[in-house]
């Protein structure tokens, strides 16, 4: 007997099938690049900051910040002058930026724009090499790395609809932001503890959450012509969850400097 059922454009199917797939794949790509460069960038921004930030030589000194450990006249101006709170805060109008901009600005402003935060937020960064033991920080990153590689895998994954944590994820978001502005204030140690705690479990949420959505966004942006755009929203959203992720382990588990 005939199988009067099986559709005569099964093969069709399946070769749209697979040109989704290979799309997709080449789409995630394209978004764990921009955010792994990013992070580089940031990462060697920061560090050539605190090297120019930093000197032995007492005779180049703007400040002392420990034993044989001064600020150069670059240093006292980034970290301890008021543009420190201009460096502080410039990283959260590069991302209103690009949010706001995502449909109106053209795919090389974002470009741009994205590569500019990332710079940014590294120079902003510098203080941990001033603060952490750099062997400290390294295997820090590396814990994160790994972390945010299982996380994102999952997210990429699992069949389980994360589309409820969203909402949850967001509360938490918006009460560790709070807390952090209290806490430039009240500079207590058990309440930083407290927001390393919550957020390291809401940003690895985020990473998870994050990654899932970008699978099913990218069907939407397929129709609207903008996978570029939204590769590089895709890659913003999944930075800021590895930097905050990474920040909050090093204040848990790093090494400070005597």
């Amino acid at each position: 007997m005939q199988n009067f059922d099986r559709p005569v454009y099964a093969p069709y199917a399946r070769s749209m099938d697979m040109s989704v797939d290979q799309g997709l794949r080449s789409f995630m790509l394209g978004v764990f690049n921009y955010m792994a460069l990013g992070v580089a960038l940031t990462g060697l921004a920061a560090y050539l900051v605190a090297s120019l930030a930093v000197t032995g030589d007492a005779s180049q000194a703007a400040a002392r910040i420990g034993q044989n450990t001064y600020l150069t006249e670059f240093g006292r101006l980034v970290f301890v002058s008021p543009l420190k709170w201009v460096l502080m805060l410039a990283p959260l109008g590069f991302v209103f930026a690009l949010s706001a901009g995502f449909e109106r600005f053209s795919t090389s402003t974002l470009q741009l724009l994205f590569w500019l935060f990332c710079g940014v937020m590294g120079v902003s960064m510098g203080t941990i090499f001033l603060v952490y033991k750099l062997g400290s920080i390294v295997q820090v990153f590396f814990m994160t790395g790994a972390s945010f590689a299982a996380l994102s895998l999952w997210g990429y994954t699992t069949k389980r609809d994360l589309t409820g944590m969203g909402n949850f994820l967001f509360m938490g978001l918006i009460g560790i932001v709070i807390a952090g502005l209290v806490n430039l204030f009240l500079a207590s140690s058990a309440l930083q503890f407290a927001i390393s705690c919550i957020g390291i479990l809401v940003f690895a949420g985020l990473t998870a959450f994050d990654t899932q959505r970008l699978k099913e966004s990218y069907y939407d942006g397929l129709e609207l012509g903008e996978v570029q755009k939204l590769s590089i929203a895709g890659a913003l959203s999944l930075y800021l969850n590895f930097i905050n992720m990474f920040q909050m382990m090093l204040s848990l588990f790093g090494n400070r400097n005597d």
